[in-house]
């Protein structure tokens, strides 16, 4: 990995906001981080050239945050949330903040449609490889941004049930209307008849081992029901891939007393995606010839989309632990529809 190039790129993001035209998440540190980990990384300052001219400043605070829970999902306190965090990670060790603040923003995993903890995701691998001044800013921005933008998922609750991951999922309600944002979608779901019951219904993992595995699991599943149901919305169904995902990425730096808790609230944000997203009725599987790992994230790196790198991302993860091709063909399926 071409470490050099991440950090140039990081520099040049962390002068911009993590949102822009009012409420789209900022995808540059988590795009460049998939692109220069899949040996992209000559690319990277090319697409910024492009990717840049599209955000907005970083936001400015209003007054310092005091009390960290009254300040919790308020997007107009992001500046303030930002200058927190600059200031704790100057401070403290990143595992320290981590271990601190994962376990406060994680029921909020569904903060901005989960781009902020699919950020942090990101920013983890990066400093497991190499601890950098700009990959410890990155995940100081990162939490910012969960924090700012922290949503709980509607009857999110402790798994008690005995089903597979692959059962619970086909077995997921749909909200009646699916249109609108991410919110209105999500205020439906309480209503959702059986939704509290499908959201519970995976048996629990057994231990931490367990926990990795489920988690693996919820990620490999997910990426198959891409290629039944994104084209009814292929961009927000990629965050059902990549939001366990991150959070299986963050495991090995979190305590074993994490992991279940973790794990549920990946859960949680999978199952939640697909009931707002996903249609009742699945389509088969698209025919899509795979050639390789390396050879998918070709054709998503010249895609050029966001998600679509962020999803050739995780999915060549599932490929490397499971072997199956079908994965890999998710990428090449969005880089079709987005």
């Amino acid at each position: 990995m071409t470490v050099d190039i991440l950090d140039e790129a990081y520099a040049r993001l962390h002068r911009t906001g993590p949102e822009f035209e009012g409420w789209l998440s900022n995808h540059g540190p988590m795009a460049a981080e998939a692109l220069v980990r899949h040996g992209h990384g000559t690319g990277v300052h090319r697409w910024l050239d492009s990717y840049l001219d599209r955000l907005d400043e970083l936001p400015r605070g209003i007054q310092p945050i005091d009390d960290w829970r009254d300040a919790l999902g308020n997007p107009k306190r992001a500046g303030d949330w930002l200058a927190h965090f600059a200031r704790t990670m100057d401070e403290t060790p990143w595992r320290t903040v981590l271990a601190t603040w994962w376990p406060r923003l994680l029921p909020g995993i569904a903060a901005s449609a989960t781009h902020g903890v699919i950020r942090v995701g990101h920013a983890v691998r990066a400093l497991r490889e190499r601890t950098t001044p700009e990959r410890v800013t990155e995940l100081g921005q990162a939490l910012a941004y969960w924090a700012a933008r922290w949503q709980p998922v509607p009857g999110a609750a402790p798994l008690t049930g005995t089903s597979g991951v692959s059962a619970a999922l086909d077995r997921l309600p749909r909200i009646p209307r699916q249109d609108g944002g991410i919110r209105d979608r999500f205020a439906q779901l309480p209503d959702v008849p059986g939704w509290s019951a499908s959201v519970a219904a995976p048996r629990p993992p057994a231990d931490p081992a367990d926990a990795a595995r489920f988690l693996a699991e919820v990620v490999h599943q997910a990426s198959l029901d891409f290629l039944r149901y994104a084209h009814a919305n292929p961009v927000m169904l990629v965050h059902a891939v990549t939001a366990p995902t991150a959070v299986l990425r963050t495991l090995p730096e979190l305590e074993p007393a994490q992991w279940l808790p973790s794990v549920t609230a990946a859960w949680s944000a999978t199952a939640a995606v697909t009931a707002v997203y996903a249609p009742s009725a699945a389509l088969p599987p698209p025919a899509i010839t795979v050639d390789s790992a390396a050879e998918t994230f070709d054709r998503a790196s010249r895609n050029g989309d966001e998600h679509v790198v962020k999803l050739a991302d995780a999915v060549i993860d599932v490929h490397a632990g499971t072997g199956d091709q079908a994965a890999l063909a998710a990428a090449l399926y969005a880089a079709q529809l987005i």
